[in-house]
């Protein structure tokens, strides 16, 4: 995709001086050619800009109407040089009739005129005493600068979205024209504005700009009149402001006697990724039938090095300790509600969880544990068992162990080693060759301990594995693969570990050193044996590569559908100064590979609670065929 599927926008306010057009075109240049040099392809200046907004009755002179045009067509000669789209604010006069307009030009020509559809009348505005409303003209095209161009109701086409364009008020009636525009294809949305300033206003401002661009799925961008405009009883502060689906990218300072400059980096593919479900039934279902024409526009190319756009190398994680508290405790409460819900509809009063010490089966543990206890059962009621193989070192043992305790759960130690050599003679294997059938013999022979001391007991079997082992296969199938409920599906293995570092820092005690010891310990299967040492020698991220990564490409490519050459761009930004393009690439190869080849896995997998955005259940987050060839996705 052209771009890597992003657009650069920018929202200028420049000096502005009232009722001189030419002094005006003067300061817009000069910002406009900031932009360019930035690399913006989109540039909106504000409401009336060319003239000024509080001209008066100023707006009725010959003299100021004919300035305007001659300063549009400046720079439209200006335009002809790049090809920057240069949407901005202007008075139209047509058949007897004055509309306050945006101009949308490029190369030299005007693409189209967008008049504003609702005029502000109210709180000391009285815009109907100089302008007609362009809900109310029929008009499709009108003669500005000499030429014959579309006029009303448009909508701009470039290759990869479609954008539109509102003026100021329009974005405060009920039904807003961008609403209409979303709903027809525009994923970004331009707003030329002359937005006064009186107390908490750029409040309200803010929350309007925000809402509207996650209610449309969008990208709004407004460009606001700046202090130059103050005159009589209005003061005006530049607030210009770009939004994308409800995050504010950018936000200039208001009252500053400089010109205002802000640009963003618009992700137009993900904002079609996310226009899902009913987004598209509501235009039929809203009784709006509004028709816009659209008008083809061919934007600059975008280098990458233009491409200001910041990516969390955690996307799943949030920066702010508040708000990742808050996250682990959602996400618990999620977890253990789901499997309260399931024990209740079975009757189940009792659990069963194999325990190996590592931080997964720690996790579905200390959820169990909150379940029990919301459900008024005693801790007992937790069967905990540990099952030592040929891996299993005294660090996890020792974890394990004390955990199950510390929890006040049934502790049962059954030892899996002699079972396994006994079904080696069985198949004839030789226990010396430790390779797959060595490894999966000890997971299938803990799950089948498990489900059969379940059904003993009377016992609901509680799945560990997560959603980054589901997603890159790393489970056994038919061994870890299968639970009766799998309480960790929804949760990747970055945020397990924050989940396991909350419950440590909000209990204390004893508790949290055997939790600190479990994340201090490398991740692993365990299956293989220890070194010399004793310690862990198969450490699943010296096999698979960093989780942060893995988890990272699994968020962009199931939420938005990134192609492998912008997973592989916005990961080098992500991860600067830690890991290579080369090693980026080498494990994007291995977990698109992974991912595809393991779906089969996923298409059998139990019930387990939804906790984020991101889900693998076959049943409604992510389906695809079990035998999709991944080779295209390889081919970068």
């Amino acid at each position: 995709m052209a771009n890597l599927g992003y657009v650069k926008v920018a929202a200028l306010s420049p000096k502005v001086s009232v009722a001189n057009p030419i002094a005006n075109l003067s300061e817009a240049i000069i910002s406009i050619k900031k932009a360019q040099a930035d690399g913006c392809q989109i540039v909106c200046l504000p409401e009336l800009f060319v003239s000024a907004y509080s001209c008066g009755d100023l707006f009725f002179t010959a003299t100021l109407l004919s300035k305007c045009e001659e300063a549009l067509g400046s720079l439209l000669n200006f335009s002809g040089e790049s090809d920057t789209v240069i949407i901005v604010g202007i008075p139209v006069k047509s058949k007897g009739h004055l509309y306050n307009c945006a101009a949308v030009i490029q190369k030299g020509a005007i693409l189209g005129v967008v008049p504003k559809m609702y005029l502000s009348n109210s709180h000391g505005f009285n815009e109907s005493r100089h302008f007609r409303a362009g809900e109310d003209c029929e008009e499709t095209e009108i003669t500005l600068c000499g030429k014959s161009v579309p006029f009303g109701k448009l909508l701009f086409e470039a290759d990869n979205f479609t954008f539109g364009v509102e003026i100021c008020e329009d974005l405060w009636v009920p039904v807003s024209p961008s609403a209409t525009m979303a709903l027809n294809g525009a994923s970004v949305i331009f707003n030329l504005a002359a937005s006064n300033e009186i107390l908490t206003k750029d409040e309200a401002r803010e929350s309007l700009v925000r809402q509207q661009s996650a209610k449309c799925v969008c990208a709004y961008i407004m460009a606001s009149s700046g202090v130059g405009e103050s005159t009589t009883d209005f003061v005006f502060s530049g607030d210009c402001m770009i939004a994308e689906n409800g995050k504010m990218l950018s936000r200039s300072n208001r009252f500053s006697q400089e010109s205002g400059y802000i640009s963003a980096c618009i992700d137009v593919q993900k904002l079609s990724a996310l226009r899902k479900g009913s987004f598209g039934d509501n235009l039929k279902n809203c009784g709006i039938d509004i028709q816009y024409r659209s008008i083809k526009v061919d934007l600059p190319n975008l280098e990458e090095n233009r491409i200001d756009r910041h990516y969390p190398a955690a996307p799943f994680i949030p920066a702010d300790k508040e708000t990742r508290a808050k996250r682990c405790r959602d996400a618990l409460d999620i977890q253990c509600a789901g499997l309260a819900k399931r024990m209740t509809h079975t009757r189940i009063s009792k659990l069963a969880i194999g325990i190996s010490g590592g931080l997964d089966s720690t996790l579905a543990l200390l959820v169990a544990h909150k379940a029990i206890r919301l459900l008024g059962l005693p801790e007992e009621n937790i069967i905990c068992v540990t099952m030592p193989g040929f891996g299993t070192t005294d660090r996890t043992y020792t974890n394990a162990v004390e955990l199950i305790k510390a929890t006040g759960s049934t502790f049962k130690e059954i030892d899996i080693k002699a079972a396994c050599i006994q079904h080696f003679n069985d198949i004839g294997h030789d226990a010396n060759i430790h390779d797959i059938t060595y490894e999966n013999t000890q997971a299938r022979e803990r799950t089948q301990i498990l489900m059969d001391i379940a059904n003993k007991e009377g016992a609901l079997l509680v799945g560990t594995g997560d959603l980054s082992e589901m997603a890159l296969g790393w489970c056994t199938y038919n061994g870890d693969h299968m639970s009766m409920y799998s309480v960790n599906a929804g949760i990747p293995k970055t945020l397990v570990r924050h989940i396991v570092k909350h419950v440590a820092e909000t209990e204390g005690g004893e508790i949290a050193k055997i939790l600190t010891s479990v994340l201090d310990t490398p991740v692993s299967p365990e299956l293989l044996p220890p070194d010399e040492q004793g310690q862990i020698a198969q450490k699943t991220e010296d096999k698979l590569g960093p989780y942060s990564v893995h988890d990272f490409y699994l968020y962009h490519f199931v939420r938005f559908g990134y192609e492998p050459e912008k997973l592989l761009f916005i990961a080098t930004k992500a991860f600067d100064g830690h890991y290579t393009k080369q090693q980026l690439s080498d494990w994007l190869k291995l977990f698109l590979r992974r991912f595809f080849i393991n779906q089969f896995k996923r298409s059998c997998v139990p019930d387990g609670p939804k906790v984020g955005t991101i889900g693998l259940s076959p049943r409604g987050d992510f389906v695809m065929p079990s035998d999709a060839d991944f080779s295209v996705w390889l081919d970068f």
